[in-house]
């Protein structure tokens, strides 16, 4: 059964979350929407880690998250290629070097272009179907035990909206992203008397370069940048967004 949606209030969240001593991991860290979310919790006091394969671009997010008094780990990671003992590794590194796990967000993205069934490369479809769907499975897999042993954890999924990637030529990008949606459904089932809480935010149209890969003829100025995503996401992560777990959340 698919998450219950509910459309996000436009007054919210109403302010900063305090995310003090909260280790949070953020994949897609190099992307619009990761890098977003990442200055915005680490300005709330979270340690960020920073996941991601474009070191030059997380290099740049770490060195102004540092100077602007926050505090990240970098950790670069290629979610094509990596592996389970690769995100157990990772698990591990992060909980010695931060002392634990609290949060996991997933920002990740890949979609090269649109593209019909019948002229989809299969390495296309493959490489989406890995990076949006199953990446976020090892990844939580990986990190489950360390995140309920906190006494308050969350998992955030940001997905597109199943009816916004259903129809023609989204291939498997489109398919991950159902599947997404149904994988955070069934961790909510899993964990709904525990520690982790799990939330699901679709942030809707976002200017980011992964929207204008595929609406190449809009213009961007008229698209929200990923800011108030970011905020949603970030106020999940506190105790405010408590009230919103097991919820697929719409902005």
């Amino acid at each position: 059964m698919a998450l219950p949606v509910a459309s996000c209030p436009a007054d919210w969240p109403s302010a900063a979350p305090d995310l003090y001593g909260r280790v949070v991991v953020i994949t897609g860290a190099s992307g619009g929407l990761g890098q977003a979310i990442a200055r915005q919790a680490a300005a709330a006091g979270a340690e960020v880690v920073l996941v991601g394969r474009k070191v030059v671009a997380m290099e740049r997010l770490y060195d102004d998250i540092e100077a602007a008094g926050g505090k990240a780990a970098l950790y670069p990671l290629n979610l094509g290629g990596a592996n389970p003992d690769d995100y157990a590794e990772f698990a591990a590194s992060v909980v010695g070097q931060c002392g634990g796990i609290d949060a996991l967000v997933f920002a990740s993205a890949h979609l090269r272009g649109l593209c019909g069934v019948e002229r989809s490369p299969v390495d296309d479809w493959l490489a989406a179907l890995h990076i949006n769907l199953s990446a976020p499975f090892l990844m939580t897999q990986a990190c489950l035990p360390h995140l309920q042993a906190r006494p308050d954890a969350a998992v955030v999924f940001t997905v597109n909206g199943p009816e916004a990637t259903s129809g023609a030529y989204w291939g498997g990008y489109g398919v991950a992203q159902a599947g997404l949606a149904q994988f955070a459904s069934m961790l909510h089932d899993e964990t709904d008397t525990g520690a982790v809480r799990v939330h699901a935010l679709d942030p809707g149209p976002m200017r980011t370069a992964l929207r204008q890969r595929v609406w190449f003829s809009e213009d961007p100025s008229t698209v929200p940048t990923p800011d108030r995503a970011a905020r949603a996401v970030t106020a999940l992560l506190g105790s405010e967004g408590a009230a919103w777990r097991g919820r697929l959340l719409r902005l």
